[in-house]
């Protein structure tokens, strides 16, 4: 028998605080429902295989690697620990990048070579040169604003970790399952270095909260609407989100189906200076993702912003320190009680105006890009509040959708969505919220 692992890992949204928060700000971001999956399989003596193949499903696409290469090109090969994370040197970086470039990717594909890379240095890292077979698959749109590098990067080195040494794990246990803390935080440390081979000089927020998150029980109410009760450890509280039709709505709206008096956890979090703080909130959110389709490198966006910052530090360091404003207002807006319709209908307004606040510091940063403007334009026909996410250049915007009126809601969705639509752009609904990094195990006969 051979064990085989899969390992998925979550998306982001970041609602308030990308970019300013690799220069001390505050970031405001939430787990959503959608995940990247990454499956590990070693192969058996009679598998006569002594290669390290990866395959990209999404695209279809196989790589591989003969283990006598890797030994001859890769320096420092079998002589990390996988419990002691570390940073690519500057000689097995370009032994990586030779790797890659030996596989000769077509233009349209160079934007995996980043990812590529992380791959070899994480997998070399903490299984040397063991022959194995790795496949990915996701459902995030990939180089858009919603983490797909970091959920990447924390599904693999999960999957890594849980077999290795470093971990203890029930291989015998049936369905998903996750990591005790300590191991969560080697995941979460293997996956920064990931995203750092990816991005250079990422601010952690993506991987922490693909890494890190909460468990779903999904009930049903005996009039079929379902609702979701979800323990976060850190915490000890519920959280509670009801699904009505292909919403995800929060259980105040339907206070009459539900006589709940739990208090709620939503599972948003502050970044600042590598540190994550679960926030407390009975505030329904939900979000319309708008995927531009514009492809962008958020490597050079990163770069950009802070050689901005160096030609105009005085004036950069204000446009930080309003950003921080803003996400600590965000958090006081999500923590404060919500009483009635009315409350909530006040503090989505606030919500709004500060995501448009925060858009145009992004666009004093230079990270805008026509695509998004034109999101924001169509959506503020609307009187709706759009704003981008993660990077910029393109990628995925998000825009606040009222909760207080569910009939009106809908019919504003719908339209601005064939609006978008007709753009070229593509549009779904994101649930705020979703389970963290998880494992499953099978075994299969030789």
């Amino acid at each position: 028998m051979t064990m085989e692992v899969r390992a998925r890992a979550p998306g982001k949204i970041i609602l308030a605080g990308e970019h300013a928060v690799v220069h001390g700000s505050t970031a405001v971001a939430a787990a959503i429902d959608l995940y990247t999956y990454v499956s590990l399989r070693f192969p058996t003596p009679h598998d006569n295989d002594d290669a390290l193949k990866l395959q990209l499903k999404d695209v279809d696409m196989e790589f591989s690697w003969p283990v006598r290469k890797l030994k001859e090109v890769l320096p420092e090969l079998g002589i990390k620990s996988a419990s002691s994370p570390s940073s690519c040197s500057l000689e097995t970086s370009k032994a990586i990048a030779s790797l890659v470039e030996e596989l000769n990717l077509a233009d349209a594909k160079l934007g995996l070579a980043s990812g590529i890379s992380a791959f070899l240095w994480l997998y070399t890292s903490i299984h040397g040169d063991k022959p194995a077979k790795v496949a990915v698959t996701s459902e995030l749109p990939l180089g858009s604003g919603m983490g797909s590098s970091a959920a990447l990067c924390v599904a693999l080195s999960a999957a890594l970790l849980s077999l290795s040494d470093s971990s203890k794990l029930d291989f015998s246990h049936q369905g998903w399952q996750t990591f005790g803390e300590s191991e969560l935080v080697l995941v979460n440390k293997w996956a920064f270095e990931g995203e750092k081979m990816i991005h250079g000089r990422p601010s952690g927020i993506d991987n922490t909260v693909s890494t890190f998150g909460t468990e779903y029980d999904e009930c049903k109410h005996p009039n079929n609407v379902k609702f979701t009760t979800t323990y976060c450890k850190e915490l000890k509280n519920l959280i509670v989100v009801l699904k009505y039709g292909k919403y995800l709505l929060h259980w105040e709206i339907f206070l009459g189906l539900f006589q709940l008096t739990k208090s709620i956890t939503g599972n948003i979090v502050t970044f600042r200076s590598g540190e994550l703080t679960h926030i407390k909130t009975n505030m329904p959110l939900k979000m319309l993702v708008t995927n531009t389709k514009v492809g962008r490198n958020t490597r050079a966006l990163v770069a950009g912003v802070s050689e901005r910052t160096a030609r105009h530090g005085s004036a950069m360091t204000s446009v930080f320190k309003a950003v921080d404003s803003i996400s600590n207002e965000v958090v006081g807006i999500i923590q404060s009680p919500v009483s009635d319709d009315l409350a909530i209908t006040e503090k989505e307004e606030k919500l709004g105006e500060l995501m448009e606040m925060n858009q145009g510091l992004l666009q004093c940063m230079g990270v805008s890009h026509s695509s998004i403007e034109t999101v924001i334009k169509t959506t503020l026909k609307y009187k709706l509040a759009t704003k981008l996410t993660g990077a910029g250049g393109g990628g995925c915007v998000l825009t606040l959708l009222p909760t207080h009126d569910l009939v009106l809601a809908a019919t504003v969705v719908d339209k601005v969505i064939r609006e978008l639509e007709d753009c070229g752009f593509k549009c779904l609904i994101a649930g705020i919220g979703g389970r963290g990094m998880e494992i499953s195990f099978s075994g299969f006969s030789s």
